[in-house]
């Protein structure tokens, strides 16, 4: 028996709709694969620091290729003795170029509401550890915990009491021990301009 013409326009209707939707949804697979793609390539970060954190053995991403070249291999020993332990090291944060401090030190000023107030978190490109690729933030929480308890081995110190996952290559650390840090940027003399 052939369906009715009603029935048989609802039948075309349903496939088409199962068609478009299997369609858009194929086509929202594509565009979030390119997007991730796209957004986890070193080409869209040519200022340094990538929020996702990125391997601190990623060569391709300019938050770790310029960080300066003690401190990077410090971090890579840390990090290799580290995941022995079961810890993995991310950079959240590495060298930056001075017009991306800069904007950071923007967006500061206008969340905390003063140039004082954001100085605690963000230094001047010409004053910043980062732009210099002298300073690292590492993360997750647990890298950053592994390193305060063994980072002076390696140099590598936590230099403001305020940023846990910030650090510094102090080479005589290993010798000597960390030195105790500043309770935030504002009390850095390298900090003053």
């Amino acid at each position: 028996m052939k369906p009715s013409a009603p029935a048989s326009r609802r039948l075309r209707s349903t496939f088409l709709a199962a068609i478009v939707v299997i369609s858009s949804a194929f086509a929202g697979v594509l565009v979030y694969q390119s997007l991730t793609s796209l957004t986890s390539s070193a080409v869209h970060f040519p200022h340094g620091d990538r929020r996702d954190g990125v391997s601190v053995f990623d060569d391709d991403s300019p938050s770790v290729a310029n960080l300066d070249p003690e401190l990077r291999a410090a971090l890579r020993r840390a990090a290799t003795d580290a995941a022995d332990d079961g810890v993995e090291f991310v950079v959240n944060s590495g060298w930056r170029s001075p017009e991306y401090q800069a904007q950071l030190l923007r967006e500061a000023v206008a969340k905390y509401g003063s140039a004082r107030e954001a100085a605690r978190w963000v230094a001047d490109p010409t004053t910043s550890a980062p732009v210099s690729g002298e300073a690292v933030d590492v993360g997750p929480a647990k890298a950053a915990t592994w390193l305060s308890t063994n980072g002076a081995a390696y140099g590598l110190c936590q230099i403001y009491a305020n940023e846990p996952w910030h650090y510094e290559l102090r080479p005589e650390a290993a010798d000597q021990g960390c030195p105790a840090p500043y309770a935030d940027p504002t009390h850095d003399p390298r900090m003053q301009q």
